[in-house]
């Protein structure tokens, strides 16, 4: 029993001081690759299909402003705010999914992007419990302009094709610090299933949540970082 506490503080050990230096890394190293992108990639070849994806990284100022402003309508209102946690939509989406709803999560951009550079796809409990202690750390050592930063340049935005760079020029033929407020608000609609969704061509469903996100950036007006 000792030899097998002693195992698991060195393993806890082990994986603070990783996760700390992980994150402490992407502060100032620009994420090229997620763990999302290898699985995808491992999906697509044992379907036999072609292994690529579509990113680009590119920098907050070279981002159109409408789509930050977008994703955070969309998403996550209270972004500015909140300490990583938006505790009322925990509660919100718990008493739903007790209703046996459709399941719904209440996951903040913070959260998701924790997940996205750092962990896997998942609704574990493991998995979730890792996602809250990524999403401390990068709440206490990145500014909120990197997690945004961050978050758009490592989203998914269709199949294969990650980040706002990639999804401005595969869908609209543009660079994303030219996306409009009409085409930003459609691509924040797609991101609650980005593989089923497209913003182009509009369908009926993506028309009326992406005039939603439109009302909410008129609602919600300009924002500063803090």
């Amino acid at each position: 029993m000792k030899r097998l506490l002693r195992f698991l503080a060195k393993l806890m050990a082990w994986f603070v001081l990783i996760s700390l230096l992980l994150v402490l890394f992407y502060k100032w190293v620009p994420v090229k690759l997620t763990p999302l992108m290898v699985i995808r990639a491992v999906e697509d070849y044992r379907n036999d299909r072609p292994v690529a994806w579509e990113h680009d990284w590119e920098t907050l100022e070279n981002i159109s402003d409408h789509l930050e402003l977008a994703v955070i309508c969309s998403e996550d209102q209270k972004f500015m705010t909140h300490n990583g946690f938006d505790l009322d939509a925990i509660e919100d989406a718990y008493r739903k999914n007790q209703k046996g709803k459709k399941i719904r999560g209440g996951s903040t951009i913070s959260q998701q992007t924790a997940k996205n550079v750092f962990l896997w796809p998942g609704r574990s409990w493991l998995r979730k419990g890792m996602e809250a202690w990524f999403t401390v750390l990068i709440e206490l050592m990145w500014s909120k302009e990197h997690i945004m930063e961050v978050y758009l340049n490592s989203i998914e935005m269709g199949d294969n094709i990650y980040g706002a760079e990639a999804a401005a020029r595969h869908w609209f033929n543009k660079p994303a610090s030219r996306l409009t407020r009409g085409q930003a608000a459609a691509l924040a609609s797609i991101l609650p299933n980005p593989i089923r969704m497209k913003p182009v061509p509009e369908t009926d469903y993506i028309s009326r949540r992406k005039n939603w996100v439109l009302r909410q950036m008129n609602y919600f007006g300009p924002f500063q970082y803090p």
